[in-house]
């Protein structure tokens, strides 16, 4: 409760930014693979292809943000513009009548996390003190977090109110995305260190070489973690598989996204306080373990049980990698960092989520399952050496 009390109004008030935007999305998100084939007639291989493409831009367009926001020293601005592109791209869901316009609402949805989330990381490190940078981290993904299982519960809600009826919720999610954008725009203060910096080339030869060996460890383990987790689009199928009726699939989301928002604070605390790596192994493992409950059965609570488990990985480890990056690159070029870091995870995901889709159409469902925990082990035997290295924050 001290490390809570010791963090900046910035840090809460951008997770709630991320609460609301997260509640947007995922009412949509929590639905639109459900959407896609029972309503659209799309196949699981198209839905895993989108959804691992629309992720993947995602990823990779956060290197064109985060690169500008080192260089104008104007973080808050660049990330703003990439939440309103997202509150724009809600109608569209509620408007598609095809696949291809599904794809490009993601695609566009997408850009608009591609384009805040770089900057929006940097002004967190900018704004967090550095012996609580893992709990700021922690605390604005697990505010985001809130917001993604309050999104599918919403949906769950919704859909049993009006029967199933995709498009009337689409269009409730509009109002959180709005509101996201106008609490970010009045309620965030850039610091000064954002901006005061003399204006470089942050991709220049000479800057590029001062993110050093400990750096593009961390970028190596980020792309390594997300080959090993192919899009969650695939835990809401599996659940549809065990039979379980369309209005109560996004509870799986629920209960994820609710042990990841539990997960994610304690953890991030935690990586303030002890060696970095070893907990990323843990991640591995707990990951290891949710592929095989989720590969060898579809019924309720083996379904549940893995889609928990999963919750805790993402909880161990996502502030924690981010926090990692703001620990290894240099103050004045995190927004660089965040960028390249995601440019490499951008191209993983797409490669794990087409894989997952197409394992998932020629081989089952089980077989996409214990594929993912194989690629886990393999890159938990990978990195182990590297987990007794003393990777602590600052």
């Amino acid at each position: 409760m001290d490390a809570l009390r010791q963090l900046p109004s910035g840090i809460w008030v951008l997770g709630f930014v991320s609460m609301l935007m997260d509640i947007s999305s995922e009412l949509i998100h929590s639905l639109l693979p459900l959407f896609m084939v029972t309503t659209l007639g799309a196949s699981t291989l198209a839905v895993g292809f989108i959804e691992g493409l629309a992720e993947g831009t995602a990823l990779i367009v956060r290197v064109f943000s985060g690169t500008p926001s080192d260089y104008l020293g104007k973080r808050k601005a660049v990330s703003i513009s990439g939440y309103a592109l997202g509150a724009l791209s809600k109608p569209l869901f509620a408007l598609a009548t095809s696949v291809g316009l599904v794809m490009f609402a993601r695609l566009l949805d997408r850009t608009g996390k591609g384009i805040r989330a770089a900057p929006r990381d940097a002004l967190v490190a900018d704004i967090a003190p550095a012996h609580l940078r893992g709990a700021s981290f922690g605390l604005r993904q697990s505010l985001d977090t809130v917001g993604a299982f309050l999104g599918p519960l919403l949906a769950v809600l919704f859909m049993l109110r009006w029967k199933d009826d995709f498009r009337a919720v689409f269009w409730v999610a509009v109002v959180p995305g709005v509101l996201s954008v106008m609490l970010f725009a009045f309620g965030v203060r850039e610091p000064a260190v954002a901006s005061a910096s003399k204006r470089t080339n942050p991709v220049s030869l000479a800057n590029l070489g001062r993110l050093g060996a400990a750096y593009w460890w961390v970028v190596g383990v980020g792309a390594t973690f997300t080959l090993a987790r192919f899009s969650e689009a695939f835990l809401v199928l599996r659940a549809q598989q065990g039979g379980m009726p369309i209005a109560w699939v996004p509870l799986v989301m629920v209960a994820m996204n609710v042990v990841y928002a539990l997960t994610a604070y304690p953890f991030g605390r935690w990586s303030d306080q002890m060696n970095r790596a070893h907990l990323l192994a843990l991640g591995l493992a707990v990951l290891v373990a949710s592929d095989l409950v989720l590969a060898t059965g579809a019924r309720w609570p083996s379904v549940l049980l893995g889609v928990a488990l999963w919750g805790v990985h993402m909880g161990i480890t996502q502030g924690l990698l981010a926090a990692l990056v703001a620990h290894t690159a240099p103050a004045d070029l995190r927004g660089t960092a965040y960028g390249f870091f995601n440019l490499v995870s951008g191209v993983a995901i797409v490669c794990a989520s087409v894989v997952a889709g197409w394992l998932w159409e020629t081989h089952g469902a089980s077989t996409t399952f214990y594929a993912g925990a194989v690629f886990s082990v393999v890159a938990l035997l990978a990195m182990w050496p590297m987990a007794r290295r003393p990777v602590r924050g600052a």
